[in-house]
């Protein structure tokens, strides 16, 4: 099981993928409503691209320290690239090119290009290391995630970030595989790329000093190139350490005064994050401790089981192969070509992405978004996972007396073959998750049902808002109101933008305002239920709707409108 030589046709199948991806997803964005952060995301986008308009007409204006700090001040807590990316195709794609159906997925665009992006890169870094079925396993499988779905629609930076992460750490195993210059550089500007998206890339460092470490003290035991180790890990690391910075400062204007006083509040805000609510288990967390048993299980609960089993599969045929190969170069039988460390670089970069979420300090509120970065280097054991089953099947069909069947051990029908049996469930339940990605479990846990039983969280954002829409535009009166309840108002005003919920249809923020009273399940929001029980004389809801008979969202309705 080793890599291949990567062509033209590689290249071409990752763009493939790439656009097949982006295609699905910006078919199936119309039917999603819009989260908590991307209507603070779209705010902070219109007052960038105010700010790139400006630029382009007067720039000595553009570059005014006031005309700056007004524009970039604006949700500063976080980083700039992917809401400039927003705020650009909002500016091209749609004012001027008037390419999308709605506002909205202009918004949503860069993070559905990065998402198409990432799959397309998970088939490369496959390819490359384990053979083109790995690849293409690791991909599909990837893709048929349905947190990695449902997040791949936003205007967020979960998925923008989760393809960073993996373009940095594939830049600098390739800046240590194959020296020179060109690598190296190209891990720097991955590593501020991936800085300017979100904190996630904080942990890069750590990956990658760790993983040095460890290949010296790999070299020191085994009479390996230490110096060649060395010398490419300065180089990569060094590139790092000044381009990452660099390329942060260059996209991100908020920080180009003041630098460090806005440097250190950014990191603080997220370092000192205030808790918010999250029930797991039946209890809300919403303080210190968090548990730590909230990564794991929600992995389990929400990824393929049968993607998790290849990629533990995986794991284990490759340390195997790595026990394998030591003891036979101990044994002087052959020479040793690669030490492990692609399968070490990936193992870590899951263990890093998890290692914060496991600290009883940590705040969970986020979900299984916060650790999203780890699911490419699932799915690339998992797709070396598959690829040792291909192999075996071939074997054993060779070993078959009916000709008509051994000849299936040739070609492709093989891993054809298996990719349609370990690849139905997880397309099946992604599928089935769409459009409420947060309300979606696996039947581990028995589904969205069992999940409820369980007391794990049935949705969260507020973006579920998006699928009762047709009801208030056909139920509430012509300048009625509706209680939002934990919907953004920038996000209520895109619904309207986009034309999927009548204009005429007033917002507000109080039960006893409104006609209609919108409920997101979450138990501490229980009182917002009581609310609208006492303000309109009833415990029945009007609309009741969720995922597989699980309610998720349901509204009230005050007598007599």
């Amino acid at each position: 099981m080793s890599g291949v030589k990567l062509t033209w046709k590689d290249d071409l199948i990752a763009a493939l993928l790439a656009g097949v991806v982006m295609a699905l997803l910006v078919a199936t964005v119309g039917d999603l409503g819009y989260a908590r952060d991307e209507g603070f995301y779209f705010h902070a986008a219109d007052s960038y691209r105010r700010w790139f308009e400006l630029l382009f007409a007067n720039p000595r204006a553009a570059f005014e320290p006031k005309a700056i700090d007004n524009a970039w001040r604006v949700n500063s807590e976080h980083p700039g690239l992917i809401k400039s990316l927003f705020a650009l195709s909002n500016l091209f794609l749609q004012k001027k090119l008037h390419l999308f159906a709605m506002e909205g997925t202009s918004y949503r665009f860069p993070g559905i290009f990065l998402a198409g992006a990432g799959v397309g890169l998970v088939y490369r870094w496959g390819a490359e290391a384990r053979g083109r079925i790995a690849g293409l396993f690791a991909a599909i499988a990837l893709f048929c995630m349905p947190r990695f779905f449902y997040n791949a629609h936003l205007a967020c930076f979960d998925v923008p970030v989760v393809t960073m992460f993996l373009l940095a750490t594939y830049c600098f195993w390739k800046a240590m595989r194959e020296g020179g210059s060109r690598w190296p550089i190209a891990a720097g500007l991955a590593f501020g790329l991936a800085l300017d998206t979100k904190h996630n890339a904080w942990f890069l460092p750590i990956l990658a000093v760790t993983f040095v470490a460890l290949c010296l003290v790999r070299d020191r035991l085994t009479g390996g190139d230490m110096k060649q180790t060395a010398r490419r890990a300065l180089a990569a690391l060094g590139a790092m350490a000044v381009l990452g910075p660099l390329v942060m400062y260059a996209l991100w204007p908020w920080i180009w005064r003041d630098t460090f006083a806005r440097l250190g509040a950014y990191a603080s805000f997220h370092l000192n994050h205030e808790y918010y609510n999250m029930e797991f288990l039946g209890r809300t967390y919403w303080t210190p401790p968090m548990p730590r048993l909230y990564a794991p299980v929600m992995t389990a609960a929400t990824v393929p089981a049968v993607t998790l089993a290849l990629s533990a599969l995986g794991l284990c045929v490759r340390a195997r192969a790595r026990i394998q190969a030591l003891l036979r170069a101990r044994a002087g039988k052959v020479a040793r070509r690669e030490g492990g460390e692609t399968d070490l670089l990936w193992l870590m970069a899951i263990g890093i992405s998890y290692g914060a979420w496991v600290l009883p300090k940590t705040p969970i509120f986020g979900g299984t978004k916060h650790w999203m970065q780890a699911y490419p280097f699932l799915a690339l054991f998992a797709g070396a996972g598959v690829s040792w089953l291909v192999s075996v099947l071939r074997v054993e069909l060779r070993r078959l007396k009916a000709t008509n069947l051994r000849r299936f051990a040739r070609g492709p029908a093989a891993a054809m073959g298996l990719f349609a049996v370990l690849l139905a469930a997880p397309i099946a339940e992604t599928a089935a998750s769409h459009p409420w990605g947060l309300s979606n479990y696996t039947p581990l846990v028995g589904g969205a049902k069992g999940a409820a039983t369980l007391g794990l969280n049935r949705t969260f954002w507020g973006y579920t808002t998006g699928a009762v829409v047709e009801y208030l535009n056909h139920e509430v009166p012509k300048g009625g109101t509706v209680y939002v309840h934990d919907t953004a108002w920038p996000s209520w005003e895109m619904l309207q933008k986009d034309g999927r919920l009548r204009k005429d249809i007033r917002g507000v923020g109080a039960v006893h305002e409104a006609d209609f009273a919108l409920y997101h399940h979450e138990p501490h929001m229980l009182g917002q239920e009581y609310q609208a029980w006492v303000a309109y004389g009833t415990v029945q809801p009007a609309h009741v709707a969720g995922l597989h008979g699980t309610p998720v969202i349901w509204i009230y309705r005050r007598k007599g409108r």
